[in-house]
């Protein structure tokens, strides 16, 4: 039987290399790839995709007993707490700062401030930073974070339409990355990259932040935009040929699926194996689309994904 040819795509474009961490952090390299995911003999993947591990700067709430139960009181502080992820194979830290959210507690800069140096005492690893979500609070919150991390080049967001002049200004004068977050639309994710790159931040200091779906939650129309934004930059578009951040996690474990226990519908199953599915699923499907980092919660789902990056990547 004669050797079956594999046909190999010969791409144009190449994804940027993203540095985060230094200053005496620990440094992670994302981005680098020329070709698709994991599809080795079509081109090169010099970094790996990351796990991240989000925390938060409050004691979380909602959580279901399985989830809650794997992390135990280490959710109280935000510093235990992220030397906990580490523990769990954390390769980047995501800390949310949810007690920012008007509604949810409206800390402000000095409780921010306070809340990122314990975690950069606590840990060397890189870190992600994110506001909780309103345009006006994050742009108040991130302000305080960039100062008091300087030097540390850490990753600031939500950058997003709505705010993105005043998180670029400080990600440029404090040499951090901005967090490009978008809806799930590739034209705005271009939009917002260029008009980051025209106020100054470098093309190597911007990470995508598409919203993400989890399974059964918009899970394949996140695989899409994510797997158009990879194809495009391939194909020689440089203003999405950056690096993407997904948050498998937050969406997955948020989800009725993964929390519902007793008298859920027959054939569901056990809620604590149905969680963990759920975040695997999630985080499989957003890496294979063409994520560089997604941030996860359950430390079994992690160690699951780490197991399978490593053997899709060989390293």
């Amino acid at each position: 039987m004669p050797d079956i040819e594999i046909p190999v795509e010969k791409w144009t474009g190449k994804i940027r290399e993203v540095k985060l961490g230094g200053g005496g952090r620990k440094e992670v390299v994302v981005g680098g790839t020329n070709t698709l995911p994991f599809l080795t003999f079509e081109g090169s993947i010099p970094y790996p995709p990351r796990i991240a591990i989000e925390v938060q700067d409050r004691e979380p709430s909602g959580w279901s007993a399985p989830l809650a139960g794997a992390w135990g009181d280490a959710v109280k502080d935000s510093g235990t707490w992220a030397k906990k992820a580490v523990e769990f194979g954390a390769e980047i830290i995501v800390l949310r700062l949810a007690s920012a959210h008007p509604e949810s507690g409206n800390t402000g800069p000095a409780e921010a401030k306070k809340t990122v140096d314990k975690v950069l005492a606590a840990v060397d690893l890189p870190l992600i930073v994110l506001g909780p979500g309103v345009a006006e609070k994050d742009n108040e919150v991130l302000t305080a974070v960039s100062e008091t991390a300087r030097g540390q080049r850490v990753a600031l967001g939500n950058c997003e339409e709505k705010n993105y002049r005043t998180i670029a200004a400080i990600c440029i004068s404090d040499g951090h990355v901005a967090i490009a977050k978008t809806p799930l639309d590739i034209n705005l994710c271009k939009q917002l990259n260029i008009m980051l790159s025209d106020i100054g931040v470098p093309m190597d200091a911007i990470i995508m932040d598409p919203d993400t779906g989890a399974l059964g939650y918009g899970l394949e129309y996140a695989y899409s935009i994510r797997e158009r934004v990879r194809l495009a930059a391939l194909g020689g578009d440089g203003m999405v040929g950056l690096p993407i951040l997904s948050h498998a996690g937050t969406e997955a474990w948020r989800q009725k699926e993964a929390k519902a226990g007793d008298g859920v519908p027959a054939g569901w199953g056990d809620v604590a194996e149905r969680g963990l599915v759920w975040e695997e699923l999630t985080a499989i499907s957003l890496l294979n689309s063409g994520s560089d980092i997604v941030s996860m919660y359950h430390p079994k789902a992690i160690e699951q994904i780490k197991s399978t990056i490593a053997k899709l990547t060989g390293k």
